[in-house]
């Protein structure tokens, strides 16, 4: 089996993390298939909306398989990764990171370490109720390095990003919508049902106005009032 499944229905691409055995962990060889995967679903004009999710019942993504990318870690200190590579973990929490067609995880379980980062480089999370997410690396003596803290205090704000970088332990589910990291909490059996509901209100509109917008927020995140306004016409679409 693929450690990355990716079907194409209709306007939709399914991209399940496929290695249950190990929580869905992204080992080298499933990172390289998540890059040619995204790039794919970037470039195919007949998908306008991804649904990310994890296999089985257990864990969205426990992030890397350390047994393949702990060997080049060794030498690093904690601020190592910042330099680490240029493709993140999968590519869509950096390098592939300005993909404008929406993204929606559905956080079926543990979404660990690299795995939160998964999550939070998704444009809007769905939770199961068995959900639960967290920061372990300083555990280990590292922290985010790719976007996960930014994307993360943008999210939620600097009071949860610190609590839960500093301290390393987990939030679940219902925290998680408290905090705005999740959209909504649903049964672990309804939650495909609740991302396609959420894809359908996203696809009703326009293809176009959906990327510009998407690309707005990226790039007045952060930023002043006067700054941003030339970011906030609408781009049209070079054909």
């Amino acid at each position: 089996m693929p450690e990355v499944i990716y079907e194409k229905r209709g306007k939709i691409a399914y991209i399940t993390l496929n290695r249950p055995e190990a929580m869905n962990a992204i080992n080298i060889p499933m990172h390289e298939q998540l890059w040619t995967t995204w790039q794919d679903f970037d470039a195919d004009d007949s998908l306008e909306l991804a649904i990310v999710t994890g296999a089985g019942n257990e864990s969205f993504c426990a992030g890397a398989d350390l047994k393949t990318h702990a060997p080049t870690w060794l030498e690093f200190d904690a601020l190592g990764p910042r330099d680490k590579v240029k493709d993140g973990l999968g590519g869509l929490t950096r390098g592939l990171h300005r993909i404008y067609k929406p993204v929606i995880a559905a956080v079926n379980g543990w979404a660990l370490a690299g795995g939160l980062e998964q999550a939070l480089a998704c444009d809007i999370r769905i939770a199961s109720e068995n959900a639960q997410f967290g920061s372990f690396e300083v555990r280990r003596g590292f922290h985010h390095a790719d976007g996960g803290i930014v994307r993360l205090v943008n999210t939620c704000g600097a009071g949860i990003a610190l609590e839960m970088n500093l301290t390393g332990e987990p939030i679940d589910a219902a925290r998680a919508l408290q905090c705005n990291l999740v959209s909504r909490v649903v049964p672990q059996d309804k939650l495909m049902e609740a991302a396609e509901e959420m894809a359908a209100k996203i696809l009703r509109n326009d293809p176009w106005a959906i990327r510009s917008a998407k690309e707005t927020i990226f790039n007045v995140i952060g930023r002043t009032l006067d700054d941003p306004v030339s970011y906030t016409h609408l781009r049209a679409h070079e054909t």
